[in-house]
């Protein structure tokens, strides 16, 4: 039969009052009295009521993750270092992979919520969902916009749109494409595309910008792929909005008899460690992934502790020089 605190208490010789401030580390208590607990709970093996002690405690030490997909190298970098470091803390996680979806997303914000969670990282892109609104709730964002309280962790998404763009042209190229998300979406990286535009009007050359969908299938992104070479013949320069994109845009080129860094120049975004092993070629804004997940980890715990925090924090980011470009 499973051990109950009852049985602790009788066993320690104490009442289960002292036997719950052993177990929640509340009150003075003498270290005899603790050890006497201790071994009293071993000897039963006993296990603590996690509910009963988050109950007492009003936490649950576990932390909510809600990101658009673990299949894009930089979220899946992020997130497996956001575990790492939040269980080092002593805090359990809880991963919703919302997909883009607003619908599946706000179904997984209200089961996060509705398991009581400490805190929510967030890296989705429905700012419009009425449980963010919430001020009480302690909420850290990457690369999104959510409302005025809630505060975003970012790189530094103006400096690696504009060093992106100037490698480009600094290696010759003229007819600069940059492939980006959704305008509508609220985030800090369209600060890349305003870099991508302020340098190359800077240098006198066209902007060339096409917004593609989150939710469209590899096979739909290829055929718009294959249509912006079709389009645009003359095409010397690729900025795309990530590695993953980066690397379709180079194999169609190379299926179109194009020759890289010869013919077209191609620079990614994200840099994350497994791109930089798999594709060491590919020239790259590397965002600092560590770091991202470091900054919001200590965000989070001052909001959990209620203390004030700024608006943005913006990291930096760095070339990554593959010879792609």
């Amino acid at each position: 039969m499973k051990p109950k605190l009852e049985d602790v208490a009788k066993l320690a010789n104490v009442s289960k009052t002292t036997v719950s401030r052993v177990l929640n580390n509340r009150g003075y208590l003498s270290q005899k009295t603790i050890d006497k607990v201790n071994e009293a709970m071993e000897i039963l093996n006993y296990q603590p009521n996690s509910a009963a002690r988050q109950l007492f405690q009003q936490k649950t030490e576990i932390i909510g993750l809600l990101f658009p997909t673990v299949a894009n190298p930089f979220f899946g970098e992020l997130i497996q270092d956001l575990e790492r470091k939040l269980y080092k803390e002593g805090y359990k996680v809880i991963i919703g992979n919302s997909m883009n979806d607003s619908e599946k997303e706000e179904y997984y914000l209200n089961q996060l919520l509705s398991n009581q969670v400490d805190g929510l990282i967030v890296g989705t892109h429905n700012r419009g969902i009425q449980q963010y609104q919430k001020d009480n709730l302690p909420i850290v964002a990457i690369d999104r916009f959510m409302n005025t309280d809630i505060p975003i962790i970012e790189s530094n998404n103006y400096y690696g749109g504009q060093i992106a763009t100037e490698r480009l042209i600094e290696k010759g190229a003229k007819k600069i494409v940059h492939t980006t998300g959704p305008s509508e979406l609220e985030t800090p990286t369209h600060r890349r595309m305003q870099a991508y535009t302020d340098t190359m009007k800077k240098n006198n050359l066209d902007p060339l910008i096409y917004h593609l969908d989150f939710n469209i299938s590899y096979e739909e992104k290829n055929d718009i792929f294959y249509r912006i070479f079709n389009e645009n013949p003359d095409l010397d320069g690729i900025f795309a909005s990530n590695d993953i994109d980066a690397i379709m845009l180079m194999q169609i080129a190379v299926s179109l008899n194009k020759r890289i860094p010869e013919d077209i120049k191609v620079v990614g975004y994200d840099g994350t460690e497994l791109i930089r092993y798999l594709y060491p070629n590919l020239t790259t804004v590397v965002q600092p992934v560590k770091k991202i997940a470091d900054k919001a980890l200590s965000v989070l715990i001052q909001r959990l502790k209620e203390e004030k925090t700024e608006q943005e924090y913006i990291l930096d980011v760095y070339l990554w020089e593959g010879t792609s470009s």
